[in-house]
């Protein structure tokens, strides 16, 4: 028997599936044979991290996801970026799995989209092999995935300009498209949720943005009585479970679950509604009804720059107006307004206006 006989007698016996698949690793996974991969061969491979985030939009894509959660942030030369979706999960014995060479669950799913080829089981892989660390933090079966990555841009690199947004406008036929701006984060997620629109919600933004959206996300969609009474927070779908949080303290707890690290005080700014929701893209881009246009977000800057809440602002102006006194006394000076303090990125400037006695 030749060696296309024996291949025909194979299929016939056992079926087309058998000369895909190298390893059955249960619920849905599989490992594929090299050469299934090969022919899966997408059109390129991790460059930079802008093709992380498109790779990761396809995978919680693929995994049914109709809403994906972008937080990001970057200190130097180090990139963070946790990507949540209410997809179908990650099984708990995947978790490292699913990182290594031709694993997918996409074994009769196989997508071909605007950036070539998914489902070759080698997307993971490539992103692994790219950055100084990627792991799953928390999924459920059925109830959603969150991965967070560390990347060092000194060695992946990224576009040099991330504060500016796309432009998009409509199209002859009506239909939405990206005009102009460079292809940063903002544009790859833009293009991707406009290609992908009617089925998938993407939201990009800091971690303290996606964790208040996250919150209002899942008050929106879980009954009341189940965050009233909800006693552990992780038993709710991973893009759900901080509407269940009951004060700072647990909103930090929970969040770092996530891969979202929160100071306590960040945590008690989003309790009291003082952090920004983000609006999905592309809606995010479109100019509201009698609103001015949205300022860019520089993701190039730490996200973690220092910030102070008014009432703290204030309190410190009457402080510094006391701690004032005695030199104005020994001096015969007078203050001509109250302390003036502004605060940019990690540097508090203070300003006493002063008038000489005569």
């Amino acid at each position: 028997m030749d060696d296309s006989s024996l291949i025909d007698f194979i299929e016939e016996v056992s079926g087309e599936v058998h000369l895909r698949v190298e390893e059955n690793l249960g619920d849905g996974f599989v490992r594929l044979r090299s050469a299934e991969a090969e022919r899966r061969q997408a059109k390129h491979d991790i460059r930079s991290v802008e093709d992380i985030v498109i790779e990761m939009l396809r995978n919680a894509r693929d995994a049914q996801a109709e809403h994906i959660f972008i937080a990001t942030t970057r200190d130097s030369d180090v990139r963070l970026m946790t990507v949540l979706d209410d997809g179908g999960g990650v099984p708990d014995a995947l978790h490292d799995l699913i990182f290594e060479p031709r694993v997918t669950s996409k074994l009769d799913s196989m997508v071909i989209d605007d950036w070539g080829v998914h489902g070759r089981g080698m997307a993971l892989f490539s992103i692994r092999s790219n950055v100084d660390d990627i792991h799953v933090c928390s999924s459920q079966p059925g109830g959603g995935t969150a991965i967070a990555m560390r990347i060092n841009t000194g060695t992946l690199a990224e576009r040099s300009d991330q504060s500016t947004l796309p432009q998009i406008e409509k199209d002859a036929e009506g239909v939405l498209r990206v005009l102009r701006g460079p292809h940063n984060m903002v544009r790859c997620a833009t293009e991707f949720a406009l290609a992908n629109r009617g089925g998938v919600s993407v939201y990009l933004g800091s971690p303290s943005e996606i964790v208040a959206t996250l919150i209002a996300h899942g008050q929106q969609r879980l009954p009341r009585e189940d965050l009233l009474f909800c006693t552990d927070p992780r038993q709710l779908a991973v893009c759900e479970r901080l509407a269940a949080c009951s004060d700072a303290t647990e909103l930090v707890s929970a969040s770092a679950t996530l891969g979202l690290e929160l100071s306590e005080r960040t945590a008690h700014r989003i309790i009291n509604r003082q952090i920004s929701l983000v609006r999905p893209l592309p809606e995010r881009l479109l100019p509201r009804r009698g609103a001015t246009a949205q300022k860019d977000v520089d993701l190039t800057k730490d996200a973690r720059g220092l910030k102070i809440a008014t009432d703290d602002l204030e309190s410190f102006s009457r402080a510094l107006e006391r701690a004032f006194e005695p030199l104005a006394q020994q001096y015969y000076l007078s203050l001509a307004d109250l302390p003036r303090i502004t605060v940019k990125g990690d540097t508090v400037t203070v300003r006493f206006q002063i008038e000489k006695e005569a």
